[in-house]
């Protein structure tokens, strides 16, 4: 049934015209008076119930002012996705500086109190990635080229003088920001090495805190192999240090001592940064959102120091690989190509490699979505040797196993489910069993019919509802690209006659949404173009580099921060 037809009983003319500067209808005064409800404001405590009275009894004379108190977990709210990259700075890349604390601000000002960002883990440099945070080097380890140059002159760690010459460039080209930033974050973690006082102190701390040591140890001694052999992926090693013969290790410490020490400072110098910006966020009231890859490259210390959790041959090599079967967006599917786990091997071990991960998520983010949440349930797996995810075999994975092992070990936890693409009742059973919420996206309701589960009135209250993810068009890109039929079904869903203002017509849909928590990535906010995609998947070059256009400053957004908070008044998500 298409959606013109079994949506033609809504009426077509509800509102008045939409453009981008007539969306909001009421003042947030009005609704703020509307929405303070007086039962929030009464005695809760005098009587639990009254089928705790035989029938016809009196009860309290309180009974009537007894009302159910506000759980402030339930909270409705609204959220930007705005990875730090994609910051203006002067240096080609976003960083962990002074924009960082301005969009915090600028939030606040909006009345948004989540901000969603992508992984922060190093992107891979060996095999093309282009700065893909899915293709991380490290599962754990933060990204050093978000490290603020200008935070590190203040710290006493560089002088101005050094710093080099800004960079105008539009989008980032993480080659070229390397090859400016890597010398210089290096030579400030020679100064803090050779430093004392209160900042060597507490580098030393962070080395010694046995959450991060176990894992950052494997880190450094992985990169320092890595830059010592012209190889494409640690399977070309030489055998003893391949398969981590101790001796081997222990003439790579003699060795390469002042890279290890090199490469732990820059992850300390990363780790304050971030963590300033956070206790600032938290300080505005702002929850971070962070985004876990559900798998991990092939190339990483998380492979080779732990090759037992991960379906690898005698050798070392993959025997089969991650990816997704044909889907929207691609008829072959996707292979990823990312080795995958011994589920049974990890569970013998009671999942103390995720762990170790889930807390070190815990360390950085207030909360954090699993991307790809269906492979927990049921996951994809193609032969290392294929060149197309499509013969691929379905496979079971851990389920609820996994999830009482790491709520045992690290206590409860705000995690967010990606259930996207082919999700079958397994993955909706895991994630209801774990309290999790699960995911819509607005632009993906429109091609069906009226039971399309990303349309608004089919959204669940424990959900996050996007007007579309890093991996989508945005909004101005994917409505050029709509076909007619479905330019149609939107406008008379969201009954509006015009199109001019369709990014902001589908922020005030997802704001209107039951759903819990609404997220809109910053381009929708700034109506732009499909120039400003973040990624699209299956293709492997020219993503992840966009950054928010040179005419754009946060206190030039005043305008939009009042109409955002006007409508997130209207919808209750202040």
């Amino acid at each position: 049934m298409a959606v013109a037809t079994s949506l033609s009983l809504l009426p077509s003319s509800l509102s008045p015209k939409l453009s981008s500067s007539s969306s909001i209808l009421f003042s947030s005064a009005h609704f703020q008076l509307r929405t303070r409800l007086p039962l929030f404001r009464m005695r809760t405590t005098a009587v639990s119930a009254s089928s705790a009275y035989a029938v016809g009894e009196d009860l309290p004379p309180d009974y009537g002012e007894v009302f159910p108190q506000a759980d402030p977990s339930e909270r409705r709210r609204a959220g930007v996705l705005l990875h730090p990259t994609s910051f203006r700075g002067p240096y080609g890349i976003g960083d962990l500086g002074e924009e960082a604390f301005r969009f915090i601000d600028w939030l606040h000002d909006a009345g948004f109190s989540l901000w969603q960002v992508l992984p922060l883990v190093p992107p891979g440099r060996k095999a093309n990635e282009e700065g893909s945070p899915y293709s991380g080097q490290d599962a754990n380890c933060g990204n050093t080229l978000l490290i603020s140059l200008d935070e590190l002159v203040k710290d006493g760690l560089l002088t101005k003088e050094e710093l080099p010459n800004p960079v105008d460039a539009e989008r980032v080209n993480y080659a070229a920001v390397a090859e400016m930033k890597d010398p210089l974050i290096t030579k400030a973690a020679e100064r803090l090495i050779m430093s004392e006082g209160d900042l060597k102190s507490q580098l030393e701390d962070f080395r010694r805190d046995p959450d991060i040591s176990c894992w950052l140890e494997d880190a450094a001694y992985f990169a320092a192999i890595d830059s010592s052999l012209d190889a494409f992926s640690w399977y070309e090693w030489p055998e003893p240090l391949k398969d981590r013969h101790l001796a081997a290790l222990e003439d790579i410490y003699q060795r390469k001592e002042h890279f290890i020490n090199l490469f732990i400072a820059e992850q300390f110098l990363f780790q304050r940064q971030w963590q300033r910006v956070r206790k600032y966020a938290q300080l505005k009231g702002i929850s971070i959102m962070g985004d876990m890859p559900i798998y991990v490259g092939y190339h990483s210390a998380d492979v080779w120091a732990n090759r037992k959790h991960f379906l690898l041959n005698r050798k070392g090599y993959p025997l089969l690989v991650s990816g997704v079967p044909p889907d929207a967006f691609s008829e072959t599917g996707q292979l990823w190509g990312s080795p995958l786990y011994d589920w049974k091997a990890m569970e013998k071990e009671g999942f103390s490699w995720w762990i170790r991960r889930i807390r070190r998520a815990q360390n950085i983010y207030d909360e954090f979505r699993i991307d790809h949440f269906r492979g927990l349930a049921g996951f994809w797996a193609v032969p290392s040797e294929a060149k197309v995810a499509m013969v691929g075999k379905w496979k079971a994975g851990p389920g609820k196993s996994f999830f009482d092992a790491i709520f045992r070990a690290v206590g409860k936890t705000n995690i967010i489910a990606e259930d996207l693409g082919v999700i079958t009742e397994d993955v909706i059973q895991l994630r209801k069993s774990i309290g999790a919420p699960g995911m819509a996206v607005l632009q993906f309701g429109f091609g069906s019919d009226a039971a399309n589960p990303h349309l608004p009135h089919n959204h669940e209250r424990n959900q996050v509802v996007y007007t579309g993810t890093h991996d989508n068009d945005t909004i101005r890109g994917w409505w050029d690209a709509l076909p007619q039929e479905e330019k149609f079904n939107v406008l008379k869903y969201l009954s509006i006659h015009e199109e001019e203002g369709i990014s902001w017509a589908m922020i005030k849909g997802a704001l209107s949404s039951v759903a819990q928590t609404a997220i809109m990535p910053m381009q929708d906010i700034l109506r732009l173009g499909s120039s400003a995609r973040m990624n699209i998947p299956a293709t492997q070059f020219g993503n992840w580099g966009w950054r928010m256009p040179s005419s754009v400053t946060f206190d030039s957004l005043e305008t939009e921060a009042l109409q955002l908070k006007d409508m997130l008044s209207m919808y209750g998500r202040l």
